[in-house]
């Protein structure tokens, strides 16, 4: 080893879904939302120029945080926006969590947490979720640095319900508690009341999964004053300018056409309800999933057996290869033509065991 590699910060990165390209990929591994976004966003993404490109962005990307505060009922000082949720997620990790005490967050949940906590050297612990895939709130009444819990969770697809999340939020008030909500436009009961009433309390929410503009990276917190001025306070002091002005300008678009938004929401529960009776049917059991994927598992075909058999025919769906999801598959809830074409495949692959 180089005297200098000694010093570099060593990390294990997080592992993306995979982007495969073809023309007659059905892609199902990694949530995105099968329907395109609000024309608004369409017509405002036509009608871009130039000029739009040549200046640097709104720093406070205010265009976008009125439109939030306006649709949320919060008020812009409440709103915080970045580079998608991930973004989000790790400035609040990097504003938060600097006590000597362990975070806590599931053994099981969206596994950007432990990179996160890793690369900034921040202490932690999992606790067990049960064999359903629930959180026990009691497990997170103990001293701690600070809380995450994404609700619905990932990649299970279960939620707890806001009762149980204001439990634990009201158990902790010496520390930031954190309710990542990417998925609660699908089902879930979100936490954003409870931010006027807790001053410890930060909800992330993404334009990547209901909004269909995961391509855009556009992601925003919600909580009180003082906290969103710290991630202000973070961000200006790492990069000023972290989201682009197509971004800005097509993801206020995107919050003006509530109609749109709700429409295709609608149109993916009903899909994902109709999956649930579909893989049952198949012999697949499920966890009741509030989010747009299902978590699914089959007593006599393997997860990797058959995750390696979909790919095969150009249907990607996500498998984890850890302790206790193994033998279990993610899939994205895609058009009802896309997972028709899916269910055909299982049905002949199940007969043949």
């Amino acid at each position: 080893m180089k005297p200098w590699e000694a010093y570099i910060r060593k990390a294990v990165p997080y592992v993306p879904g995979e982007q495969p390209e073809g023309n007659r990929i059905i892609k199902l591994n990694t949530n995105e939302n099968p329907y395109p976004p609000a024309p608004g966003v369409l017509k405002a993404l036509r009608e871009m120029n130039g000029e739009q490109f040549r200046k640097y962005p709104d720093p406070s990307a205010n265009m976008l945080v009125e439109a939030l505060a306006d649709s949320y009922g919060v008020k812009e000082e409440q709103i915080f926006v970045g580079v998608g949720s991930d973004d989000v997620l790790g400035m609040a990790f990097l504003t938060f969590f600097n006590s000597e005490r362990p975070i806590l967050f599931p053994d099981v949940t969206y596994s950007f947490y432990p990179v996160w906590a890793d690369l900034f050297r921040i202490p932690y612990e999992t606790p067990k979720l049960d064999e359903a895939f629930r959180i026990n709130p009691e497990d997170y009444k103990k001293a701690n640095g600070g809380v995450v819990i994404a609700n619905p969770n990932a990649p299970t697809g279960t939620a707890l319900p806001l009762k149980a999340v204001e439990e634990i939020i009201k158990a902790n008030q010496d520390v930031v508690v954190i309710i990542d909500e990417a998925y609660v436009d699908f089902g879930g009961q979100s936490a954003v009341p409870l931010i006027h009433r807790y001053e410890n309390l930060l909800v992330v929410q993404t334009f990547s999964k209901s909004r269909s503009m995961a391509g855009m990276r556009i992601g925003f917190a919600m909580g009180c004053e003082t906290l969103i001025t710290a991630l202000k306070h973070v961000k200006y002091s790492y990069n000023s300018y972290t989201m682009n002005q197509p971004s800005i300008i097509l993801g206020t678009e995107a919050v003006k056409d509530r109609e749109y938004f709700e429409r295709r929401v609608a149109d993916i529960v009903r899909t994902r309800e109709a999956a649930k009776i579909r893989f049952r049917e198949l012999g697949f059991s499920c966890t009741d999933s509030c989010t747009n994927f299902l978590f699914v598992t089959h007593e006599k075909a393997g997860a990797k057996e058959l995750f390696e058999a979909l790919k095969r025919e150009q249907i990607y769906v996500r498998y984890f290869a850890v302790p206790r999801l193994d033998n279990y598959l993610r899939v994205t809830i895609g058009t009802d033509e896309e997972m028709e074409t899916m269910y055909q495949f299982l049905t002949s692959y199940l007969k043949g065991l």
